[in-house]
């Protein structure tokens, strides 16, 4: 009876409540969120005693400055992005990488005009975004003999492929060869990929976890990490049954381009979202240098860190 009577208190004891976390993505969720949704919704978080708030933006834009303002705990953002943050100022830093390498492309239409890069000559080329994008069609024209001036500029906001299929523009620079590709497949449109990584641009990771410098829970965003591991290994072990759980959480998500962008993306997410390679931020942040897009080459430190290290290591 006294070890029945000791035992009530214990089994009484509500279970620890896990740790929250609130994570930005850069945009509506799509396939390269794979090992963040699978980490959900295999229990990935809960096992680390984490519970993780995960919300989309309605503005694209606005994740890393949310993190930095301390209104969210880690964000979605990109390599190329958190060079020029750090230059301005702003408290960031890479504590992970999501898809660890480029999906940047300068898209064509097969059939189109632009059969090379040379072809370029008196094109127009659309773009989402200024700054960065600019840079990496200036290495590639470049790379081919062309200058920026040999092109017209157009922005055309996030409508990328749209405006490539509708012949608005001749080729499109910051297109996803995950997304944009298999966008204009399921419409019966074939396109043609430059990859960036190929022309002149320093490899990179095309998405990243930034945290805000002065407040990050290395801890949590640790095991927020290990639990994304694990779901990427799940993802590569059981290629088609994460697919399923991944479309099972929302009905935009069962439509053919998912379905062909999960395939493909899955091969870029990083196998240890944790690590870090200092020779490739070191080489990029030289690169922006070199192109004008930031003022001084800062330490990798300055920009990115491994949250796992035991000490200061770059």
């Amino acid at each position: 009876m006294l070890a029945l009577l000791t035992a009530l208190p214990l089994a009484a004891t509500p279970a620890l409540a896990a740790d929250k976390l609130s994570l930005i993505l850069d945009w509506y969720v799509n396939p390269d969120h794979g090992p963040i949704i699978i980490a959900r919704e295999k229990g990935f978080f809960r096992e680390e005693g984490l519970d993780v708030d995960i919300i989309a933006p309605a503005d694209p834009s606005a994740p890393p400055k949310m993190v930095a303002a301390g209104q969210a705990d880690i964000a979605v953002s990109y390599q190329q992005q958190i060079h020029l943050q750090a230059h301005e100022g702003l408290p960031l830093l890479r504590v992970g990488t999501l898809i660890g390498s480029p999906l940047n492309c300068l898209l064509t239409l097969a059939d189109g005009p632009v059969k090379s890069i040379t072809d370029l000559k008196g094109k127009k080329v659309g773009f989402s975004v200024a700054g960065v994008e600019e840079s990496i069609l200036h290495t590639i024209l470049a790379k081919n003999g062309l200058k920026m001036s040999d092109v017209e500029l157009i922005n055309v906001n996030w409508s990328l492929a749209p405006s490539l299929m509708s012949k608005q523009v001749d080729a499109v620079i910051g297109a996803y060869r995950n997304v944009e590709l298999n966008q204009m497949a399921v419409e019966g449109v074939k396109g043609r990929c430059f990859y960036v990584e190929e022309e002149g641009v320093p490899p990179y990771d095309e998405l990243i976890y930034v945290a805000n410098a002065k407040t990050m829970d290395k801890d949590k965003i640790s095991r927020f990490l290990a639990a994304t591991e694990k779901a990427t290994q799940f993802i590569l072990n059981h290629p088609q049954e994460s697919y399923e759980i991944y479309a099972s959480t929302g009905k935009e998500l069962q439509d053919e381009v998912n379905k062909r962008a999960w395939f493909d993306t899955l091969p870029r997410f990083a196998l240890r979202p944790a690590a870090l390679d200092i020779g490739r931020y070191r080489r990029y942040e030289a690169f922006l240098k070199e192109h004008g897009l930031v003022p001084s080459i800062l330490p990798v430190s300055k920009i990115a860190i491994d949250v796992n290290a035991e000490g200061p290591s770059q």
